[in-house]
């Protein structure tokens, strides 16, 4: 029986959307999917409940999915609310992850595109699944993320 819910995206809120979507096409193989936004009115003001919002950004295709796949939102509010930084222990969304061919070079890439780990690459064995290689590591804005390779 099909469903009628179908996963379509996941945003993150920049402090800068441009170079932020940039790393992400540079360093993990995302593709921009065009148009770029440029948001705001007084329908945005009821769907945030923020007076005067005014987003930027794009949606970036994942790799290993067509045109119709789900996308990585990358948008940047005109006015900030100062968060404190995510933590991988922290309640709510922890990451995103990306399977690689090979997790230290996927790191390193991350690395030299302005991202940085978080921990050690490590191999484990998680009962009834399987064998994982993986590491997590931050982005630019320091937005976590995974990078795994199982088998």
């Amino acid at each position: 029986m099909p469903t009628s819910i179908k996963y379509v995206h996941t945003s993150i809120v920049a402090r800068d959307w441009i170079s932020l979507s940039q790393f992400y096409v540079r360093a993990l193989g995302c593709k921009q999917k065009p148009p770029a936004r440029n948001l705001k009115g007084e329908w945005l003001d009821k769907a945030t409940s923020i007076k005067g919002a005014h987003i930027k950004g794009i949606h970036l295709r994942l790799p290993g999915y067509g045109a119709d796949g789900p996308t990585l939102e990358i948008f940047q509010y005109a006015r900030k609310n100062k968060g404190s930084a995510a933590a991988i222990n922290k309640p709510g969304y922890a990451h995103i992850a990306f399977a690689v061919q090979n997790v230290a070079k996927a790191l390193e890439k991350v690395e030299r595109h302005g991202g940085g780990r978080i921990g050690e690459v490590v191999y484990t064995e998680i009962s009834g699944v399987g064998p994982i290689n993986f590491v997590y590591c931050r982005d630019p804005e320091g937005n976590i993320i995974e990078l795994q390779k199982w088998g």
